[in-house]
């Protein structure tokens, strides 16, 4: 007796799998960002000795003992070189985790590091952690922002639970420091929250999302802003909305802050996610917005409409129609690298420039908000184009 054979098997499966490069979707085009062919991780890249006993006295029949059923939701950060997302693993049994994959390219080849985060475990009544934002700030730490799920003891629905946002603080991906979870005085609840890379007015500051229960955004309107003193003891006082909930839009139902804001010379460029309801569900896209340089709060331009919406095979998954961004790479080269998931099953990614981010959120036109302004809108984009074509 010794490692079972069929372990010898799914490596070599799993290793053609990590070889794999990927291409540009060259059935895609609008100009902004190019998709590419593959997932970037799924449930596949995870490691055969994270899910299998791969003793053949213990597990002769080589089945599995803790199933990985999703990774989705992965900040993003390079570091030496190297490409590396934290990404949301969700076992069988539920329970998300945290793992790092690693690659030298940010578009293939990510290879899971050989355990999981294991995070200082400082709350007891915590039950799930999940989307954590890495952010490298300017006080030297690497800072991952994350959801910390716990249940509800108040409510005697089973499934009634409590957000907040927990904070962690690391150098290098592999020892990680937490601090006591941020303190918001004027919401109960908090999901997607994120810290920004630069002081502001010498304080820390982070987008938060106001909450009046677990699943519904309540009153709190939009994407917040809020500063603090002290990151080791993180509390909010007032939280500014910045990116507003709007009826009828993409961000109807709640929406959220995604990736690290990218600085540029005409603002800081986020790339968030809004929530509108069909009758299918839910429909979670990707959107973007910017704000100014000396003021992160205030928007300056919010283009129309979704960025990165679900597309074939990436609309069907544990939940459908479902495009979700927590991580984005800007390299040395001006490329940007967006994470996605979809249908919170797999991690995808999409490439483009901070050029042509610039364009994009600074010349697509605002949304007028009502259907005949947006035809109007429409016709003298097309008069313009008629105009030119037979001069």
């Amino acid at each position: 007796m010794g490692v079972h054979p069929k372990y010898y098997e799914l490596v070599k499966q799993q290793e053609a799998l990590l070889a794999r490069k990927n291409e540009v979707d060259q059935s895609f085009y609008n100009g902004i960002y190019e998709r590419y062919q593959f997932p970037v991780l799924t449930r596949e890249h995870a490691p055969i000795l994270w899910q299998y006993d791969v003793n053949e006295e213990t597990n002769p029949y080589f089945e599995e003992r803790l199933g990985i059923n999703a990774v989705m939701n992965s900040g993003a950060i390079e570091l030496n070189g190297k490409y590396y997302l934290v990404a949301r693993v969700e076992g069988n049994d539920r329970k998300s985790f945290f793992a790092v994959a690693e690659s030298d390219s940010p578009v293939d080849g990510f290879r899971f590091w050989n355990f999981p985060v294991q995070l200082p475990d400082t709350c007891p009544e915590e039950t799930n952690v999940y989307d954590m934002r890495l952010t490298k700030h300017e006080d030297g730490y690497i800072y991952g922002v994350f959801c910390s799920e716990s249940k509800d003891v108040s409510n005697p629905d089973l499934s009634a639970a409590v957000a907040a946002a927990g904070i962690v603080r690391t150098k290098d991906l592999k020892t990680w420091e937490r601090m006591p979870n941020l303190k918001t005085l004027h919401s109960p609840q908090q999901r997607n929250v994120m810290l920004h890379p630069e002081f502001v007015k010498g304080k820390y500051a982070f987008y938060t999302r106001p909450m009046d229960d677990f699943i519904d955004t309540g009153s709190g309107g939009g994407i917040g802003f809020g500063l603090c003193d002290d990151i080791t003891h993180a509390v909010i006082d007032e939280e500014i909305i910045t990116s507003k909930r709007k009826y009828h839009t993409i961000t109807e139902v709640k929406n959220g802050a995604g990736a690290v804001p990218i600085k540029t010379d005409q603002g800081w460029i986020h790339i968030a996610h809004g929530v509108r309801n069909t009758a299918a569900g839910l429909r979670y896209v990707i959107y973007a917005f910017a704000t100014a340089l000396d003021d992160p709060s205030r928007v300056i331009a919010e283009p129309s409409g979704l960025l990165i919406g679900p597309r074939g095979q990436e609309r069907v998954g544990d939940v459908s129609n479902v495009v979700f961004t927590n991580g984005a790479i800007a390299t040395k080269d001006d490329n940007v690298y967006i994470y996605y998931a979809s249908s919170d099953t797999r991690m995808h990614v999409a490439r483009t420039s901070i050029a042509r981010l610039k364009d994009y959120v600074f010349h697509t036109p605002i949304d007028p908000l009502r259907s005949p302004d947006c035809v109007k809108q429409r016709c003298e984009l097309i008069r313009r184009n008629l105009d030119l074509l037979t001069k």
